[in-house]
């Protein structure tokens, strides 16, 4: 987890916006920044120490640039550094995710196919390390997170960059005992290569496997002679391939263990299709890592800019230079072809665009480009958490396709806030429209923004999805721009009957309508009343009551009255605890449910 910036550190490092701190070690403090196009990054600043030293800086350079050469989705990627500047610093993409200790201190040992596909996707980020000239030196669990796609290693070739003198010097050992190759542990100054990175990873998956390190552990001298002369504890690797595996892999000699390349191979695990997923993982971990990916990426200080547009105080972060205007027609015909892939839990699936050049007219390139994903949310108003979960989701949507090499365009993010507020959903929607930049909008939140949004997002052709407005009843749009990706109130109504007429002796339903949950509570009742008899071969007996009324007694003894085995109440809050009472001063004892409230 992130850690508040301290009075001395700086604000800015190489175009990265810091929001706050990572760790610190030995050579310097890790923080997390954001670059101006809305890319996450960890960046490693040098100690003054380190950066006067100017041995240390022509290592660092040349290890800063070999690690760029890396090219592994399973080894972090640099994104950026400055040997040369007073304050050296290098920075790689973020991933949010727990470390490897963190796992199995929390849940317990790996299963054997997750060590599998654990080992054969490392084998691949090694065997990238070594094609580009490089030795890890320091391959250990806690140089491992865990992502919602899969693991990363960090930290490659920045330890050798960072130990580099003192790795010329004879019995000085570098590394993490316990995880460190024989030639490493002796001190002897043998050159610890990739050989040596392989029996770190025979280590680290022993620990993944067995829950500890396959030399034990207490003081480092005692860690250093077992690595060296006993053999590893594997008691508990029950798997006869894994157990091979591992064993091939801690050989003391480094010319009988398998090259990290070549492990790919031997690993007959199968990655799931398209790369790892999370089905590789326990349920449980698979949770942990969403909710660090969620609680990483809320960073709840970082949006302080304030604009002073049409939209008042709405605030607004990320927002880049003007530009021309994309083709918005172009861009709504692909999204209406399903070029736009929906949100889930409030994050921006995919966005693709092909075949626009810079100025807007179709037939040129979108290589270079940074477009700007709106996000028109309640951050401040009574849906104030659904609208800060929608900017993390789409915040963490932007970030992961802004790290990928390939892409074909940059995105960033801008966001406005309008509290909820119908009269300022409206001038939200018109600063977006301005905006020539913004591609596409997710939100606003809840309906009455929504439906007070539409016709200037409408009229700019400016696509506008939106994960919380369930509404089925707004008018139809000229240009098609607007697309809902949640379930209507009425689809949401679903379950709900099918639970309660499926429960024994129910086969009358009872509706109760109450206005005051405005179209929410009226769609939701109306659709339950349409689909019953189709869906059941029930009967319903429905009624719907003003806003406003409070003595609900006799609505629910005219539902009994009629024969009603089964209630549902459609409404709000207040209405759903005055109908429980009503309805506890009756015998009645049938299945009961309340919706929207």
């Amino acid at each position: 987890m992130t850690e508040r910036l301290r009075p001395g550190d700086p604000a800015r490092i190489g175009g990265h916006r810091l929001l706050g701190r990572l760790g610190a070690g030995g050579m310097g403090t890790v923080y997390l920044g954001r670059t101006d196009a809305g890319a996450l990054a960890a960046v490693k600043v040098i100690l003054p120490e380190y950066a006067g030293d100017e041995e240390f800086r022509t290592r660092f350079r040349r290890e800063a640039e070999a690690a760029r050469r890396v090219d592994s989705p399973w080894a972090v990627r640099v994104t950026g550094a400055d040997t040369e500047s007073e304050t050296p610093w290098l920075a790689t993409e973020f991933v949010p995710g727990p470390t490897l200790p963190e796992v199995v201190a929390r849940y317990g040992p790996l299963p054997a196919r997750s060590v599998k596909v654990l080992g054969r996707l490392l084998a691949r980020a090694l065997a990238a390390v070594h094609a580009a000239g490089l030795a890890h030196r320091d391959v250990k669990p806690g140089n491992v997170l865990l992502a919602a796609d899969g693991p990363r290693l960090i930290d490659f070739g920045i330890a050798r960059a960072a130990d580099a003198t003192a790795l010329t010097a004879t019995g000085l050992v570098v590394g993490t005992p316990g995880f460190l190759p024989p030639e490493q542990a002796t001190g002897s100054g043998a050159d610890a290569g990739p050989a040596g990175d392989v029996f770190s990873l025979g280590a680290l998956l022993a620990y993944a496997a067995t829950g500890r390190p396959p030399f034990g552990s207490g003081a480092v001298d005692a860690l250093l002679y077992r690595t060296v002369h006993d053999a590893p504890d594997l008691d508990g690797v029950d798997d006869p391939g894994l157990r091979a595996l591992l064993t091939e892999c801690l050989a003391k000699d480094p010319a009988a263990r398998p090259s990290a390349a070549g492990l790919d191979t031997r690993i007959t695990e199968d990655v799931p299709a398209g790369g790892a997923s999370a089905s590789w993982l326990p349920e449980d971990v698979v949770r942990t890592i969403a909710e660090r990916s969620a609680a990483m990426l809320a960073l709840p200080d970082i949006d302080a800019t304030v604009s002073d547009a049409a939209v008042g105080d709405a605030t607004v972060s990320d927002a880049p230079e003007p530009r021309p205007a994309p083709a918005r027609r172009r861009f709504l015909a692909f999204a209406a072809g399903g070029a736009v892939v929906a949100l889930g839990a409030g994050g921006l699936g995919a966005v693709r665009l092909w075949g626009d050049g810079a100025d807007g007219r179709g037939g040129g390139t979108t290589a270079g480009r940074r477009w700007v994903i709106g996000v028109h949310a309640d951050l401040t108003g009574d849906q104030k958490d659904a609208g800060r979960a929608q900017e993390r989701g789409v915040r963490l949507a932007v970030d992961r396709f802004n790290s990928l090499t390939d892409k074909p365009f940059t995105l960033t993010v801008k966001v406005l806030d309008d509290r909820g507020e119908p009269a300022r959903s409206e001038r939200v929607a018109e600063e977006f429209a301005r905006d020539p930049d913004v591609l596409a909008v997710i939100g606003p939140t809840g309906d009455a923004a929504t439906g007070a949004a539409l016709p200037a997002y409408d009229e700019a052709v400016l696509p506008l999805l939106t994960v919380s407005s369930l509404q089925i009843a707004y008018a139809a749009r000229v240009n098609a721009a607007f697309f809902q990706a949640s379930p209507s109130y009425a689809a949401l109504s679903l379950p709900i009957v099918t639970r309660l007429l499926r429960s024994p002796g129910a086969g009358r339903l009872g509706i109760l309508i109450d206005r005051s949950g405005g179209q929410a509570a009226y769609q939701a009742g109306y659709a339950a009343n349409l689909m019953v008899p189709g869906l059941t071969g029930g009967t319903t007996h429905p009624r719907v009551v003003p806003a406003g009324t409070t003595g609900l007694g006799p609505v629910v003894a005219d539902l009994l009255a009629h024969r009603s085995d089964a209630l549902l109440y459609a409404g709000d809050a207040a209405g759903a605890a005055r109908a429980a009472r009503a309805l506890a001063a009756t015998p009645f004892k049938g299945p009961r449910m309340a919706q929207h409230t």
